[in-house]
């Protein structure tokens, strides 16, 4: 890791708190987490990101080949979690 420093502005740090706390994770995390996304969505990366979220959403679901024909049947009925 690289350690940075960055100035926010009064209500950043105000609501980046109120994130943090909500979710259970240190300030810097959600920074992370926020520049991956930003990251993610520029030309020439959000590829990757996009295919390393489609792996990770792999086997998690549980409504099987029928998703992949009535999948707004299977959503609304609430068939996926």
């Amino acid at each position: 890791m690289v350690r940075t420093q960055i100035q926010l502005t009064e209500a950043q740090a105000r609501d980046l708190k109120r994130v943090t706390v909500a979710n259970g994770i240190s300030m810097a995390e959600a920074i992370r987490q926020a520049l991956d996304a930003y990251l993610g969505r520029q030309a020439g990366r959000g590829g990757d990101r996009k295919r390393e979220l489609a792996l990770q959403a792999c086997g998690r679901f549980t409504a099987g080949a029928r998703l992949a024909t009535e999948h707004d049947a299977a959503f609304a009925e609430g068939d996926v979690p």
